[in-house]
């Protein structure tokens, strides 16, 4: 999949696998083009996710959620993945919104 492409899909599927309020994708494969890990292809990217899904999780809990919703593009086109997660409270309150 193309990196463009890649990074839509990965919105796409926050948006709809957790009805995310927000969702922000950064590409960062592009630093990473001689890493031995990303070798078959698979991308490095960073995500801040805006989701009422986390109310009453854990960080940790919230971030296998997402790991979760992202299982099958975690298999061929994501290769690390780094994430800030929020619910929409915590996100206004933060004064993001």
């Amino acid at each position: 999949m193309q990196p463009s492409l890649r990074v839509r899909a990965i919105e796409d599927a926050l948006v709809e696998g957790l009805e995310a309020d927000h969702v922000e994708v950064v590409d960062n494969s592009a630093g990473h083009m001689n890493h031995v890990g990303a070798e078959g292809g698979g991308g490095h990217f960073a995500v801040v996710v805006v989701s009422p899904a986390f109310r009453g999780l854990s960080r940790i809990a919230a971030q296998k959620l997402v790991y979760e919703t992202l299982a099958e593009l975690m298999a061929e086109d994501i290769h690390a993945l780094s994430m800030r997660t929020f619910t929409p409270e915590r996100w206004s309150s933060d004064g993001r919104a």
